[in-house]
């Protein structure tokens, strides 16, 4: 069995309660169901004692476990626990769960983004367990005056055989938590498991089909206004003025006055990403009321100059162009061509140069991709009181430690006396990462002396940003006279980020190899959006090179096995960040998954694949056009993420990002014209619709028993090009522009 030093997680521990009462209980695990049937219903317990800051055992055997990372629909609230209550040796019917508050002191991490909280907490959060178990299991050892290692524990009870003893961590659980913490523990080998890898049901679903109160959209308080807020409607403006005499008038309106949400001399940190902090904020007793009184207010703008943002990238000195000026998709495409003249090596493998020259073939092709907004189906939202010198929050993001400095600063209130409460998102996708109006919520809230819920219409957000950036690159192939690939150049950049990874794949397989980058400055405002950069790289790439696989007279995903073996037994290259054989492992299962080379007639098939946040999947798309209109029939995934934590939650996952992906190559687009961005709702932001999801996805994972990697992201990249590869088969059209749905009739 391996051992883990507690003391890696010491900051996590508490060695005795801290807390008075249970706290409040979100949700129970479905134990028999929505209704648990009274014979398997427990009470409550009359007093909790507190293992560490992610265990609370009741004196009856309940058991709470802190999911401390938000939740955004991606199950780690369910998850988390289950990696803790394995280790525990809890039985998953008599555990309950409650989101964990922000709490720098007993977590770490507590963040949603990157695809990392599982990969990230997997040691962490074992340990945790097998700490608390270990201390019951000492505590046992004293009350029964037996050898510790002569007790086993099974689904919540202690077990002395010898002694035919038996008693539940209830029982001891007083005893355990003033016990010294252990200097190691045991973990569990993937052997042993008998929760991680099995499917259990989210844990808030109860309450998210019944309607009860759990997204931040639904927080009350006693004596809470509304709040919404009046921003430029064009990049590159700033208010000048503003006349709010009569909205002031109007029914339930309390107050309209500007803010500066972050100060000037402000040094801003990675997702302090907005360029809208002069803004009008009016203040009242009901949206409705808020809303219309909005529209009655007269304001006077003015244009941006240009200026240079200087900013704490993580501990890194940052810097960041806004030009001043209001720009429009014309202007905009315009510079990036410019820019791409003037791009920088990001690496260099070879001769490229003399590879071109003496190719008998080459392939040159270029791919776009516009801006996207996030679009969560929860409107941003956050709920703030300011009282004094201490400050309440609650509310979705994904980045609360982060945002709670910035809160800080602004407010000029310690941290220590702040407290953020995080509720369930309604969708993040990096949105809820840039939390600029949780700071808006809390500075309006200062200034009436009242609890404050600021609410944001769709409009505001998808016209204030944050969006995913607009991209381009340029490939080009170089084949000999046997239709071997010998050369690849790729030249890519973006608006305002550059979203190449230098050194994925194809790096490595290619012994002349050439990555040029650039980037071109913006006033939009940009940040992460699902799989930052890599969304467009794998749609970019995957194209690519099934149209060099087509040149070369060779099947597209034997193509990419044949790379991936020449990667594996020669590399080229000494910082390729790809594992050949996880790689070549998803494109082997997804081909035997798809009986690939055996589709159906009228089918057409489109195959990509790509690695990113540590994990690896590939997916065949099946479809059919049918009146002009894409039916996709089938998608089969195949994903290397390490072990499964909950499967059925790891396809749902894999599922989600299916839908979400085809819908955005499909209709996603986000333009400007004169800073003014063109979509305002969903009236003309076309989204993904019910009867365009496709009608079969199946998901299979490579069974290899490495520690979990990345799912909430990896997912996403590879169905934009599968979807592109796909139509080409069945149009005999190459789409290199997104999104792909105006091409169609075209």
């Amino acid at each position: 069995m391996p051992t883990q030093n507690s003391n890696l997680s010491r900051r996590s521990f508490l060695k005795a309660s801290a807390l008075a009462g249970g706290g409040l209980m979100l949700s129970f695990s479905w134990l028999a169901g929505c209704k648990p049937s009274p014979e398997k219903l427990k009470t409550l317990p009359k007093e909790w004692f507190h293992m560490n800051g992610y265990i609370r055992i009741g004196d009856n055997g309940l058991i709470t476990i802190m999911s401390p990372n938000p939740e955004g629909g991606q199950n780690i609230k369910t998850s988390m626990p289950m990696i803790v209550a394995e280790e525990l040796d809890a039985d998953w019917k008599d555990v309950m769960v409650e989101q964990a508050p922000l709490d720098t002191e007993n977590f770490t991490r507590q963040f949603l983004g990157g695809s990392q909280a599982i990969r990230i907490g997997w040691t962490p959060l074992r340990t945790a367990g097998a700490t608390a178990r270990n201390l019951l299991i000492q505590a046992a050892a004293q009350t029964w005056n037996v050898p510790a290692s002569e007790i086993k524990t099974e689904k919540g009870f202690l077990i002395y055989q010898p002694g035919n003893l038996k008693i539940h961590y209830g029982e001891v659980a007083s005893l355990a938590a003033s016990l010294p913490i252990p200097e190691e523990v045991t973990l569990k080998t993937p052997n042993e498991f008998t929760l991680i890898g099995t499917s259990r049901k989210n844990v808030d679903v109860p309450k998210i089909i019944t309607g009860k109160p759990l997204f931040g959209i639904d927080y009350k308080k006693e004596g809470m206004k509304i709040a919404m807020i009046i921003h430029p409607p064009a990049f590159g403006m700033k208010v000048k003025s503003f006349d709010a005499a009569n909205a002031k008038q109007m029914p339930g309106i309390v107050d309209i006055f500007q803010i500066k949400s972050l100060q000037d001399d402000y040094k801003r940190t990675f997702f302090d990403t907005t360029q809208f902090t002069d803004l009008i904020a009016v203040v009242g007793n009901s949206t409705w009321e808020v809303m219309n009184a909005k529209k009655a207010v007269e304001v006077e703008y003015e244009l941006l100059e240009s200026y240079e943002e200087i900013r704490d990238m993580f501990g890194r000195a940052g810097s960041r162009t806004v030009p001043g000026g209001l720009e429009s998709l014309d202007s905009q495409l315009l510079k990036m061509q410019e820019a791409a003249q003037n791009a920088t090596v990001q690496r260099k493998d070879g001769d490229p140069e003399a590879a071109f020259k003496k190719a008998a073939k080459v392939i040159e092709q270029t791919y776009t991709a516009p801006f996207l907004a996030h679009n969560c189906m929860e409107p941003m939202n956050f709920f703030a009181h300011v009282n004094g010198e201490k400050v309440y929050c609650a509310g979705p993001l994904q980045k609360p430690e982060l945002t709670e400095q910035a809160l800080s600063s602004r407010l000029g209130i310690p941290i220590e006396n702040i407290e953020i409460e995080i509720t369930r998102l309604g969708g993040g996708y990096g949105r809820r990462s840039y939390a600029h109006w949780l700071i808006e919520a809390a500075v309006i809230s200062q200034k009436v002396n009242a609890p404050i819920k600021l609410i944001y219409s769709r409009e505001d957000d998808m016209t204030a940003g944050i969006y995913r950036s607009r991209y381009q690159i340029t490939y080009r192939a170089a084949l000999d006279e046997n239709n071997e690939l010998i050369g690849f150049h790729i030249n890519g950049g973006g608006l305002p980020e550059n979203p190449l990874h230098a050194n994925r794949f194809p790096a490595g397989s290619v012994d002349n190899y050439l990555v040029e980058g650039w980037e071109v400055p913006s006033n939009v405002t940009t940040g992460s959006f699902r799989a930052p950069r890599s969304n467009f790289n794998a749609s970019a790439e995957q194209s690519f090179l099934d149209e060099v696989a087509e040149a070369a007279g060779k099947d597209p995903l034997e193509f990419r096995i044949e790379l991936l073996k020449k990667a594996k037994a020669n590399p080229v290259g000494e910082n390729n960040d790809y594992d050949p054989d996880r790689y070549l492992g998803v494109l082997e299962l997804v081909k035997t998954k798809s009986n690939w080379g055996k589709q159906e007639n009228g089918i057409s098939r489109g195959v990509s694949a790509y690695f990113c946040h540590n994990s690896y999947a590939a997916q065949v798309l099946d479809l059919k056009i049918e009146n002009g209109v894409v039916a996709v029939q089938k998608v089969i995934s195949a994903v290397d993420c390490g072990i499964l934590i909950n499967p059925d939650a790891a396809k749902n996952l894999c599922e989600g990002a299916v839908v979400d992906g085809i819908g955005t190559a499909l209709f996603g687009e986000q333009t400007f014209e004169q800073g003014v961005p063109t979509n305002k709702n969903f009236d003309t932001y076309r989204m993904i619709r019910m009867k365009e999801a496709p009608a079969s996805i199946e998901t299979y994972f490579v069974e290899n028993g490495l520690d979990p990697s990345g799912l909430g992201e990896p997912a996403y990249p590879p169905i934009f090009a599968a979807l592109a590869n796909a139509l080409y088969k069945a149009t005999g059209k190459r789409y290199y522009d997104q999104p792909y749905a105006p091409q169609l009739s075209t």
